[in-house]
């Protein structure tokens, strides 16, 4: 069964042109990964790490490790930093990049615009030694390839205010080659993300998110997510992504800085047969020297 799922994924690469970059259930903790102008929107120095097991049981699927770091600077700028490992099946992607922002502050309002820039590097490795296809001539399967270094860059901008935010970006920009034979690329990926927080009672608050991603050649895929918080401290939640998945999510403020998370997942395709759901676990610290003028906790 990892054979067939490795192969699919080189195909989706070449010819269907799905998307290429892992997803996470709590992607609203990790905007910085998809979106850089979102580097020091969180007026501290802010750690965040994900870990994903997807489909679990089904061999050669997909693990993915994300680490982010971004805090603010001087003169309403931000910088960030974004460390990510996926693998699939055969292939491995190790992903460096570097986030900078800017920040324009409206007058007498708490409003704020953010642009932002990221580059780096995805260092790819797929061992095509261990497949077996029909077609033995296939130029995808015939030579492995180690570390091959692949520069990219993207950008983003992210509107926020203390209840609402919404942000737009595309990543990587760069369609780079997998192979010499140039037949897998990089795709371009954009994505729509935002959500608002809304007071019910003294004890409860309701967030809405949702995120779109597009990619050339591929069906529209949006997140549905919905939490209840409670007393700031208890975030009960559920998501849907749209024909694919469904599932849930707890997480809990430890403190003031701290904040723990655990998701878990389920296909509604025809792969639901074969694996026993998807599961994330989360961790968030702010770094918060001052607490003047520092929202905390954080909604998004």
């Amino acid at each position: 069964m990892s054979h067939f799922l490795a192969v699919c994924f080189l195909l989706s690469c070449s010819h269907v042109k799905a998307q290429q970059d892992p997803q996470f259930t709590q992607y609203f903790d990790n905007v910085l990964y998809v979106n850089p102008a979102y580097a020091g929107s969180r007026e501290a120095l802010s750690m965040i790490g994900i870990h994903r097991e997807q489909w679990v049981g089904f061999n050669g699927r997909p693990r993915s490790s994300n680490l982010s770091v971004h805090l603010p600077l001087i003169k309403n700028l931000g910088a960030g930093a974004t460390f990510i490992n996926d693998v699939v099946g055969p292939i491995n992607q190790t992903m460096v990049f570097g986030d900078i922002s800017y920040t324009l502050k409206f007058k007498n309002s708490k409003r704020k615009l953010s642009f932002g820039v990221k580059g780096g590097v995805n260092i790819i490795s797929v061992n095509t030694s261990g497949l077996f296809t029909h077609d033995g001539g296939d130029p995808e399967l015939m030579n492995s390839v180690r570390n091959r270094v692949l520069p990219n860059f993207g950008a983003g901008i992210y509107y926020h205010t203390p209840i609402w935010f919404l942000g737009i970006s595309s990543p990587k920009l760069l369609k780079n080659s997998y192979t010499e034979s140039n037949l897998s690329t990089e795709r371009r990926h954009y994505f729509l993300l935002g959500g608002a927080i809304v007071k019910l009672n003294h004890s409860w608050k309701f967030r809405p998110t949702t995120h779109f991603k597009f990619v050339a050649g591929a069906p529209l895929s949006m997140d549905l997510s919905t939490a209840f918080i409670y007393s700031d401290k208890w975030w009960l939640g559920v998501m849907h992504r749209w024909q694919d998945s469904f599932g849930g999510f707890v997480q809990f403020q430890i403190t003031s800085q701290f904040k723990a998370g655990l998701a878990y997942d389920h296909t509604a395709t025809e792969l639901s047969t074969y694996n026993r759901g998807s599961f994330e676990v989360l961790l968030n610290y702010d770094f918060i020297y001052n607490n003047s003028g520092i929202r905390s906790p954080r909604y998004f």
